[in-house]
Formats: C-alpha cells, structure tokens, sequence
C-alpha cells in the first residue's frame, strides 16, 4: 500500500506512546435542576480542559475500546486560523515549531508536514478509543483532504474507509471569489473494523406519500418490480404464470427469476383464483430467459396455470379485484395490464444515507452561527461553528441509546449540543466526552453546555409586509401615487417596528417590509457534565510514580496497563490492596505512601485464595521465584515494572 511521507514523520508515528499519561483533575459538576451543587454528577458527560493528545491519552484507561462515535473538526489548515504546533516531539527540527503559528502557503513551506505531525498521533489514540462497532467523522476541506485519506488508511486500514461524505455547507452561489467558489466540506469516515454500515435514517413524509391503499389493504403499500435478478443461478424460480383475467402466459422479464420461491408464489395466485402446475415444454423459453442453451436449463420446472376455465377464472379474480386487498401480486390497469408486486409501508426500513449531505437536510454554516448567536445573546464567539443538525445526522446513523461519542476539537460545543437534543428527541442516554484546549473551554465550550441543559432566551426577528401593490400594466402609470401610498404606510406603521425598509420592487409587487425583534425562550433539554482539567503526569521525570496524582489514580493506571480494563471496584478494608479479577487473575498493588513494602512469607496474607493465578506489585520480594511459581504469584516491581503506555 502507498504511504506518505513528510518531515517528522518517523518522530511522531510512535509518539502516542512517549505522551506522559496525565491524570484528570474534577473541577466542578453542573446539574440543569440544581446548579449551586457542584460536586461531581458521575452523569458520564466530561468537558476537559487541556492538550487533546495529553488529554487521549489520559482517557485511555476508561475508555479504550469504548467510543461509539467519534466526531472531529480539526483546523481545515488554511493558513488563517491561528493554529500552533505545541506537540513535545524529540526531534531538534520539530522543536523548532513550538509556539509558532502555521502560516500561509508560500509562507510557511513546512505547514502541511506540521499539520501532519499533528494529527497523526492524536489518530493514533482515537482509534485505540473507538470500539469495534466504532466510527470516526472528520471535517476538512481540499487544504488537507488528500493527505488526511493516505494516513488514515495507514492508521485505520483501507479496508476501514467508509466514504468521503460531501456537505453543502452554503445555501447560495458565491460570487466573490476568483476560480471556483467552494460550495462543500468533506467528512472523511473510518471504522473501526472493516464492513461497518450505517443506520438508517428516519423516513420522510414524503417518502411515505408514495405509499397509497386502492384495494383496502391492511397497510398502504407501493407497486413493486416482481422479479428478482440472476435467473440463471435460480432456473427453478423461472417459469409461467398464466394470467387470470387474459389468460397470457407471463414470465420473469429477461436474466431475472420471480421474487419467491414456486410454493410462494402458488399461494400468491391461488389468493385470485384456483390454480394447478403443469409442464408447457416451454424449455426453450426458460432457457431464453436464463441466457442459458436449452440443454443446460433445468428440466422439470412446471408453470403455474389456471385449473379451471378462463371464464371461471376471470370471474373469480374480479370478485377479488372489486372486493379489495388483493394478493400480494397483483394485476394494473383494472386486472388487464401487467403483474406487479406489493412492499408494504410498515415492512420497509428508512431512508438510506448517501455521501451528499444538502444544507436543507443538515443546515449550512450561516445556520450554523445563527444558532450560536441566539445561544449567545446577540454574539457569536467562535468563527467557524458547525450546525448542530450536521452533528445529529452523524450521531443518528452512528450511536445506540447508550453510545458515547468523542469530540476532542470541540470548539463551541455543538456535539454535545447535537447530543444532548438527540437524547431529548429517542429518549436515550448518550453521553458526550469535550476536549477543548484553548482558554474559551469554559467561557465558551461548557458555557454553551450550560445553557442547552437550561434553556436560554434569545431574541429574533420577523419581517412583515405592511404595503403590498401589484405592478400591472394599469397602476404602473400610477406610480407616483403608489410610492405616496407606500411612503405613508411607513409613516403610519413607525411605532410598530424596530425597523421599515424602503419602498421595494420585489415578486413584481411594490412593497414596504417592517421588521420586529421579539424575544423568544428556548427550553432546556435537561442534564448534567463534569469539567476536568488535564493534571500532574503519573510519573516524574526521574521515572519514578509521582505520588501527588493519589493512590486512586495509581490503581486504575496499573490495572489498566495489566487488564486494558477501567478499574471499577471500590477498594475495601478487608482487602485495601486488592485491585480486582480479571480472567481468573488477582490483581494487587502493595503500596503504602511513603513506605518499603515487601512481598514476603509474611505478607502473602494480602493474597487470598481466590484465583489461579496473580500479579502483585510491590517494593521488594524476598519470596525465591520457585515458590513464587509454586504459589503462581507473578512479582512486580514498583515502579520499574510498571507498564508506560
């Protein structure tokens, strides 16, 4: 498989594994129904503050293997965002980066290797998130596209590309820019494991108007193709089924078979009239069908005919006809036209997604920011939001009602946003995890959080005509007077409206539009979030455990590194060493603060009898590894035994 590759490549592509793994350190927790409570809400909902790669990292030991979804909008690298290069790679050429803004193309040669080094190792951490139903959604746009498909086949597996999803992200032409004016972003999709397929989204009214009931059927239901394709791997499901009002003779159209097996479809007809099987030496017919030679059809295939007389037939059949809910093959054009097969409304699933995602279906990036301003008040504080439904598409062909999805570029918090009305809307209980790096993760980030769980007011705008004239050939030549009109309608209306517009020609009408601004409240979908900030690293520089970060942290580290597991169980006083079994496996952490502990004849009390096997970390053993082996204890030592991860 071709690869990519760029200055820096062969520093960063491993060092998701050099990241020190940093602890989360709860700041507060925010309840909807209670806001002056802030201790933690365990709601499973996280707004961190910090380095999205510490942060991965960091999330690791509870979530590997976890993560539904996973949605990103990382900076498109267009050279006007800002963004700075701030990875601590061990390479003289990369630190040279740090704390420099990626400038323009022309400017900046190196802006696309930096943009790379970037992302690759965050990739890296967000795949080992990603469980095996996973999937992950990345918004970019031409500056990096090509290049993000490369490294995500490198990271993902090709086999793991699911399409590159085009958004229409405007609503009208642009006519401001030179060469071709871009109308669409991309969000580029991978699995997790090969064959992922998405869920189907809702149907629409006005797919379900196709759907009708002439025959008083027990469901609506639309006309159908009645054959199937690949007559010639399915011959016995290829023959004549004679017609009960004309007597024709039909089969499957050519290369196709009828849709169900012979006995299905004798039942089918036996619904119009009475019907027998009988051979009409039609091989040669069949065989025409098959795209096969007469000797290489299969033999004995019968057709399905009419027992009776066709006038015995006819007659019965169009008893069925005008009595109502016809068999589901039926005959068009009143009995005498074709056969058609009937699917029913209630049997059909929904709408199949497709790679074109239009703006009337998940709004554009100017519905975007006016989402963001009536959340605001009036401003909008961040530049490049995306709508809220474009995230709720993601999310409904993605999760399940327990899903969590990950956004760690999460900007103005619209994943969470798209989350939480999702919830509202299926009564699930998805949860969101926010990784925000820049200061505006409270200001900004949870305070959008805040606000959606509570309910906001906003103000709006409504424009109204208060003069309207037709322009036909007649009043036209009276034109000065209808601007008199006109002018003292505004006159009249000044103290209704915030604002009237000049007289205007609009839909071939003279017209005078008055607008009013009104407040409006938006009721809070209810809920509650935790807001961390990235902590002390577990170990010092010295490689030893920094023991600030709490033994809590240092337990679920340990037994994350043995298990790949998040540790769960509470420790007790019975057995306060005690991490917990996994596989028929003991898992102990001998630590006292401060304190040598020494696994020896004398401690082995802290190891019941429970398990086959056990790991057990401490100080010092001074237990010969015989007996270790006999008592099937596996030593570790603290800290040089502990796996960095």
């Amino acid at each position: 498989m071709p690869t990519l590759n760029w200055i820096g490549k062969e520093k960063v592509i491993n060092h998701h594994h050099d990241v020190p793994f940093r602890v989360l350190e709860h700041q507060y927790g925010f309840r909807s129904d209670n806001p002056d409570d802030k201790s933690e809400t365990q709601s499973g909902n996280k707004i961190i503050h910090g380095d999205n790669l510490e942060a991965l990292k960091a999330l690791l030991p509870e979530y590997e293997g976890k993560i539904d979804c996973i949605y990103i909008d990382p900076p498109y690298n267009t050279g006007n965002e800002g963004w700075v290069y701030n990875d601590n790679v061990n390479d003289p050429h990369i630190k040279k980066w740090l704390g420099e803004v990626v400038g323009q193309e022309g400017e900046d040669f190196s802006r696309h290797d930096k943009w790379l080094c970037m992302m690759y190792p965050r990739l890296q951490l967000m795949r080992q998130l990603l469980s095996d139903n996973g999937v992950i959604f990345i918004s970019n746009d031409d500056n990096e596209q090509a290049v993000l498909k490369v490294i995500c086949d490198e990271i993902f597996g090709r086999s793991c590309f699911v399409s590159n999803i085009i958004w229409q992200k405007n609503y009208s032409p642009r006519n401001d820019s030179d060469g071709i004016p871009m109308a669409t972003d991309y969000i580029t999709v991978y699995s997790r494991r090969p064959g992922w397929n998405p869920k189907k989204l809702e149907r629409t009214e006005e797919m379900d108007a196709k759907y009708k009931n002439p025959d008083n059927d027990f469901a609506p239901w639309t006309s159908d193709n009645p054959n199937a394709p690949n007559a010639a791997t399915h011959q016995g499901m290829v023959y004549a089924i004679q017609h009960p009002f004309t007597g024709e003779m039909l089969y499957p159209s050519m290369t196709s078979c009828w849709r169900y097996s012979q006995d299905e479809m004798f039942a089918i007809m036996s619904g119009w009239c009475e019907y027998e099987l009988k051979d009409l030496g039609d091989a040669e017919k069949r065989a025409e069908i098959c795209n096969v030679s007469p000797e290489e059809v299969r033999q004995g295939v019968k057709a399905i005919v009419l027992r009776n007389s066709l006038e015995e037939s006819r007659a019965a059949a169009q008893a069925v006809y005008e009595r109502g809910q016809w068999p589901k093959f039926y005959f068009t054009k009143g009995g005498l036209g074709g056969i058609r097969r009937k699917t029913y409304l209630n049997a059909v699933e929904g709408k199949l997604v497709t790679n074109f995602w239009p703006y009337t279906e998940v709004d554009h990036t100017d519905g975007a920011k006016k989402e963001l301003k009536r959340i605001f008040e009036g401003a909008i504080p961040f530049d490049t939001p995306k709508p809220s439904k474009l995230i709720e598409r993601i999310i409904e062909i993605s999760t399940y009602e327990n899903s969590i999805i990950l956004d760690c570029f999460a900007g103005s918090a619209t994943t969470a946003h798209a989350v939480i009305a999702r919830n509202k809307k299926d009564n699930s209980n998805r949860k969101f995890i926010l990784v925000e790096m820049l200061d505006y993760a409270e200001t900004t980030t949870a305070e959008r959080v805040r606000r959606v769980m509570t309910g906001y007011e906003y103000k709006g705008k409504r424009e109204e005509e208060i003069y309207s004239k037709k322009l036909t050939p007649k009043n036209i030549l009276q034109a000065e007077s209808l601007l008199t009109e006109a002018q003292q309608m505004i006159e009249l209306n000044q103290g209704n409206y915030e604002k009237i517009g000049k007289p205007k020609i609009e839909d071939n009408c003279l017209k005078v539009v008055g607008t009013k601004i009104y407040t409006d409240h938006m009721e809070g979908f209810g809920g509650a979030f935790d807001y961390y900030e990235l902590g002390a690293p577990l170990f010092n520089d010295d490689d030893t455990l920094n023991e600030e970060v709490g033994e809590r942290r240092i337990r679920e580290y340990i037994y994350y590194t043995e298990t790949r597991e998040h540790l769960s169980r509470e420790q007790d006083e019975a057995y306060p060493y005690l991490l917990d079994y996994h596989n028929d496996t003991g898992y102990f952490f001998y630590y006292k603060r401060g304190e040598l502990t020494t696994l020896s004849h004398d401690t082995l009390s802290i190891v019941p009898q429970k398990a086959n096997h056990y790991v057990v970390y401490a100080d010092v053993c001074t237990i010969g590894k015989e007996q270790l082996a006999k008592l099937n204890i596996s030593f570790k030592k603290i800290p040089r035994d502990i796996n960095r991860f």
